[in-house]
């Protein structure tokens, strides 16, 4: 295979963060995410929230962070409203449901959802008759980008928070490629907008040059008191916890975060310019680091023989929707190699 654009986590791990790794490999440290490399990687990351008293934890992967912040949140008898095609109802293999909680899927077309749809939901729950009968609106889930790499401007967040905040629910933002969103063409969205729209929100590493980790942002003081029981409880906790306090430090050192977004962006778009040229459309219009391109099965078939992708839906007999995800590493000459494997739509 010439190169895999199947996702954002194909390689290792930046450089940088792999140098900083080998240079404090034999210093000592707590443990736990109690140690300085975690405090000082916390302390970078506040810089960006604009004053805001958010307290931030370590977890080891995105499913862990999802599950942990959605399960603290939600009573027994409650359920976590998502897009349909959310992570956490297509791609987390039940975990949400695994703690006794429910996904409450609504319809979306490009992955986001609205302020109008959720003020929806939540009232006609609390409007039947039979409502104890069912599983309440406790909570609301949305990923920036979003599963199809759309994204939520400023304005739209803060409608729904105000929602939320009418209702009393909490709202978190799964922000697995956060990064990326940053980047984007019309993004208008900051870390200290999150910290004051929202609940929590995660900041994604994993899909943004890291080993592997997430760090959890969480802004209400009610679920701050003994968060760290339930990331033990459901299996965040890294014991090395320093591993991941180095990485979120060195990202968050010299704009490394913001830069790998831009550069992940930068590749995604040049495809997706280089692909409608082609005369080809977009299953989705995506401004971050995905690609939806709709292409003929031969097409596809000729292409993997070079080229990952990730199918992602049929499209007719004929034609399949599938993903090419851009990272921190996508050399531009490998785009440049796909483009020119795709001839003119006839």
């Amino acid at each position: 295979m010439l190169y895999n654009f199947m996702n954002d986590y194909n390689e290792c791990a930046h450089e940088r963060i792999l140098e900083a790794i080998t240079r404090a490999n034999r210093e000592q440290d707590n443990s736990y995410g109690l140690d300085t490399r975690c405090e000082r990687a916390r302390e970078k990351i506040r810089a960006h929230l604009d004053g805001a008293a958010s307290d931030v934890q370590f977890l080891v992967g995105g499913t862990q962070t999802n599950t942990t912040i959605i399960a603290a949140c939600l009573k027994p008898y409650q359920g976590v409203i998502a897009a349909a095609s959310g992570h956490i109802n297509v791609h987390e293999t039940g975990a949400i449901e695994a703690t006794g909680h429910k996904v409450l899927a609504l319809p979306s077309a490009d992955g986001k959802l609205t302020a109008e749809q959720i003020e929806r939901a939540v009232a006609a729950h609390f409007a039947d008759e039979t409502a104890e009968h069912m599983v309440q609106p406790g909570m609301v889930y949305l990923s920036q980008p979003t599963e199809l790499g759309t994204i939520y401007r400023k304005a739209e967040l803060t409608d729904i928070w105000n929602v939320c905040q009418r209702y009393q629910i909490p709202l978190y933002v799964d922000g697995a490629r956060l990064g990326a969103s940053f980047a984007a063409q019309g993004a208008d969205l900051s870390l200290a907008d999150l910290a004051r729209y929202t609940s929590a929100f995660s900041i994604g590493g994993t899909k943004l040059g890291a080993l592997f980790g997430e760090a959890l942002v969480i802004n209400d003081p009610l679920l701050k008191k003994d968060f760290r029981y339930h990331i033990k409880q459901r299996g965040g906790m890294l014991a090395k916890g320093r591993l991941l306090g180095i990485q979120f430090e060195t990202l968050f050192t010299d704009g490394l975060y913001f830069e790998i977004g831009r550069h992940a962006v930068a590749q995604a778009q040049k495809l997706t310019e280089g692909l409608r040229a082609r005369g080809y459309a977009m299953m989705v219009e995506s401004p971050t680091n995905q690609v939806f391109p709709i292409l003929p099965k031969t097409l596809l078939r000729e292409l993997g023989r070079s080229f990952g992708y990730a199918f992602w839906c049929a499209v007719d007999d004929e034609n399949d929707a599938v993903r090419f995800c851009t990272s921190w590493a996508t050399p531009p000459e490998m785009v440049d190699a796909l483009l020119g494997s795709i001839p003119a739509k006839q």
